[in-house]
């Protein structure tokens, strides 16, 4: 390995299940160390165009399906159709990222939702949109999204190397909430500005930024490691996988608390924010949902730059449990407050929580994996942080269907918190039991 990959990790406990789940130390990075790589920052910029261009396709089109259907069924398909290629495919296309060049890779997803974008158009414009093409389209645009993970994590790895890879991994969830904040008020003025159907083919151009981008860096996930034998990665052989991956206790962890975020929370809150907005804002719920929606986004931006700014934290399962509670605490709080200044506080802070745990526990997998099937571990990570949000839409959506929704948001939170509790205690006695012995 070069110089610039920086420290190698310590021996790997993956064999051995009585191991402390210890994360190799690594130093502290420079202050945006990845925006000032030539090929990591403008691939940062292009991947928030391209979260911004994936939320943007989710303002138009869901808004057309229901003013064409008017299906709650259709609605709760959009979640379950976004989630579940991660729940299933994740580990798959893992395997795929190890294996070939994920320049490529990203671009076959990126290809992927402009071919959606462009088929919807299509839709709209010769008034032939149906319910079975509509799902379609909503379970290819979700698989692009999880085709798109492995890959990009393996490529921020090969831009900057292991000492700035928690700058990379943070800052891309920074820019991907940058785009997921901006999309709303995009979509809504190209809905608005050009009508759905030129809105939605102007939106598939969007993509072409880091598309094109990838065509100009010679990293190509493997450039500093290599690529490590070719071998195909079965149904089969990607549970495996799963198993294997996660006998490393610290990557364990990770996905374990990672996993638990998206099952008890998940996207499940912004789907009931506007019986939110309705009980905080009274006569202006209209613009409280948009308050509402925006603080939920900028926690996450702001949070993302302020500790790339400071360099307060490392990556590490405690921090990952630490925040994991925080953001348990600040969603709980939401649920009850009936203080509209308060809960956007609340909102705010939940925002910074959740990117800290996401960014630390991501970085602790990617360090901690081997480098012969660090795609596979990526996707396993991304199965349980994606694909595991279907379940938010239970323990949210029809729990709140049966108790009302302030109820099952407060029970969701607290279900999370017991959870994470219950992982980090199990860490610790199994890192006391080693040192013990």
């Amino acid at each position: 390995m070069c110089a610039s990959c920086g420290p190698q990790p310590a021996p790997s406990a993956a064999g051995d299940p009585a191991a402390p789940p210890v994360v190799p130390v690594v130093a502290a990075p420079r202050k945006f160390a990845a925006l000032r790589n030539r090929d990591c920052g403008p691939y940062l910029v292009g991947s928030m165009l391209a979260m911004m261009a994936d939320n943007v396709e989710h303002v138009i089109t869901y808004w057309v399906l229901w003013q064409t259907f008017h299906s709650p069924a259709l609605t709760g398909f959009q979640v379950i159709s976004h989630w579940t290629p991660f729940l299933l495919l994740s580990v798959t296309f893992g395997g795929l990222a190890d294996r070939h060049d994920c320049r490529r890779v990203v671009q076959a997803a990126q290809l992927l939702f402009m071919a959606v974008s462009l088929a919807w158009g299509v839709l709209f414009l010769t008034g032939t949109l149906s319910i079975p093409a509509a799902c379609v389209l909503l379970v290819l645009h979700g698989t692009a999204g999880a085709l798109w993970g492995p890959g990009e994590q393996l490529l921020l790895q090969d831009f900057v190397g292991r000492e700035d890879l928690p700058s990379a991994v943070r800052l891309n969830s920074t820019f991907k909430s940058l785009g997921v904040l901006c999309g709303p008020v995009v979509g809504s003025a190209l809905l608005l500005g050009l009508g759905p159907t030129a809105g939605i083919f102007a939106n598939a151009a969007i993509y072409l930024p880091l598309t094109v981008l990838l065509l100009r860096t010679r990293f190509t996930g493997h450039t500093r490691e290599g690529f490590p034998a070719r071998q195909r990665l079965g149904v089969l052989a990607a549970l495996r996988s799963i198993g294997t991956v996660t006998r490393d206790p610290a990557i364990a962890g990770a996905v374990v608390v990672a996993g638990l975020t998206s099952f008890f929370v998940g996207s499940a809150l912004q789907t009931v924010m506007p019986e939110f907005a309705e009980t905080l804002g009274g006569t202006g719920a209209d613009s409280t949902y948009g308050l509402l929606l925006f603080a939920n986004g900028l926690g996450g931006v702001v949070g993302g730059l302020v500790l790339e700014a400071t360099g307060w934290l490392r990556p590490s399962i405690g921090v990952g449990v630490v925040s994991t509670l925080v953001f348990a605490g600040a969603v709980a709080g939401f649920a009850v407050t009936g203080s509209l200044a308060l809960a956007v506080a609340l909102l705010v802070v939940g925002g910074v929580a959740n990117l800290v745990s996401t960014s630390v526990t991501q970085t602790v997998v990617q360090l901690r994996a081997d480098p012969t099937t660090r795609g596979q571990a990526v996707g396993v990570y991304s199965m349980a942080s994606g694909g595991l949000k279907v379940g938010s839409g239970v323990t949210i959506g029809l729990l709140g269907a049966l108790v009302g929704v302030h109820v099952s948001v407060v029970l969701s939170a607290a279900g999370l918190a017991l959870g994470t509790l219950a992982a980090g205690a199990h860490l610790l006695r199994r890192r006391s039991a080693v040192v013990a012995a």
